[in-house]
């Protein structure tokens, strides 16, 4: 199991500690406690508590679990779709690298 952290900048720790409380606040505003909503995500509470606090070493998989338990998942969808720079890369025409063609192994 690999244990290491992502290192993340302070601006974006921050980001992520205010995902964590909007979590915390969906929770709270349906009246669902820290097990029902752990029990549900099949997450352990600690889990919950760190996904509220933006700890990033939990996985992306455990925080859709409880977007799915808040009925919030739908919301992911929204991750990176309004892609106002790469749009820009795109209409410019500059060119981009392209992944490195596989060896033929001989």
């Amino acid at each position: 199991m690999n244990n290491k952290r992502p290192i993340l900048l302070p601006k974006h720790e921050r980001a992520l500690s205010q995902v964590g409380e909007q979590f915390k606040l969906a929770r709270l505003r349906r009246k669902l406690s820290m097990e029902q909503v752990a029990e549900r995500a099949n997450v352990a509470k600690s889990t919950l508590w760190r996904i509220e606090k933006g700890d990033s070493g939990v996985a992306m998989g455990n925080y859709y679990q409880v977007l799915i338990v808040l009925g919030l998942d739908d919301d992911i969808m929204q991750l990176a779709g309004d892609d106002e720079l790469g749009r820009k890369i795109q209409d410019a025409g500059l060119s981009t690298k392209k992944r490195a063609p596989k060896s033929s192994g001989d």
